[in-house]
């Protein structure tokens, strides 16, 4: 009874349809759960450091990502199981190329590294990409040819010398130049002119390179058949050629990036790319 008077069946029926109702109504949806995200910064970065080590120590706050794209490649049939590890050596660059190329992409587009594009599309239903990086179009420099991001990056240093630098060789110059061995064939990397430059201005234009994300350093007659020149590798540029990235990974492990893999022999600065750079200021 309701009030002292008795329910039918049927009003008994509807009263308990009604409470249901408003019990589902009343009751939240459950949200689908939110896919793992790709750092792409990191995982450029662990692309071009892990292939150098002698190891395989792993690139710092590199290696969520990296698993992340190393179990989408082999979901693929592209990387064995036994490198599935976080560490983006030889066997992970080698695979992300097949991947790549899977895709249609050619020369720079398949060297190995992580673009935007493969990366989000590779991410499809598994993970999202955060931190992404462009090179951006390429720009005329000096009657040379740089990317949008090497030329943000080369106005910066100017900004913090104080005077402007002028290139000797820029980017994109496949076969232009045997003795660069093929560092300048893809994108990122630069030769600064010195000529009429002190010592101490050399020094200061290779650390005022560094402090925004170039792996840089002073060349000279004695180390290769070239004249004194600054050479600059843009850390995390995702055109360089595969030699180029070699060089970055060697830089941040403290070498010279020349063949020889001898100490670093430049200023020393906290090694940054120009992402954290920006950043920081």
């Amino acid at each position: 009874m309701v009030g002292g008077v008795a329910l039918s069946a049927a009003s008994a029926s509807a009263a308990t349809r009604g409470a249901a109702s408003s019990d589902a109504t009343a009751r939240p949806a459950t949200p689908a759960a939110a896919l793992p995200t790709v750092d792409m910064e990191a995982t450029v970065l662990a692309a071009q450091i892990d292939p150098r080590r002698a190891d395989h120590t792993l690139t710092p706050g590199a290696k969520a990502a990296v698993l992340a794209v190393e179990q989408a490649l082999q979901s693929r049939h592209l990387l064995d199981a036994r490198w599935v590890d976080g560490y983006f050596g030889t066997e992970t660059v080698s695979a992300y190329a097949a991947y790549q190329r899977s895709l249609g992409y050619t020369g720079l587009a398949a060297n190995g590294l992580p673009g935007a594009a493969s990366l989000t599309k590779l991410g499809q239903n598994r993970f999202t990409v955060t931190h992404t990086i462009s090179a951006g179009a390429r720009v005329q420099r000096d009657g040379y040819v740089v990317d949008a991001r090497t030329q943000a990056m080369l106005t910066e240093a100017e900004r913090l010398l104080g005077f402007r630098l002028v290139l000797q060789q820029g980017s994109y110059n496949p076969g232009g130049d045997p003795t660069s061995a093929g560092t300048h064939d893809g994108g990122g990397v630069v030769d600064v002119a010195v000529t009429g430059m002190s010592a101490a201005t050399r020094t200061a234009v290779a650390r005022a390179l560094r402090q925004v994300g170039f792996a840089a350093w002073v060349r000279d007659p004695s180390q290769g058949d070239w004249p004194w020149h600054i050479h600059a590798a843009a850390i995390n540029d995702t055109d360089l050629s595969s030699q180029a990235q070699h060089q970055t990974g060697d830089y941040y492990l403290g070498l010279n990036g020349l063949a020889n893999r001898g100490p670093d022999d430049g200023p020393r600065v906290p090694i940054h790319t120009w992402e954290e750079y920006q950043r920081m200021h």
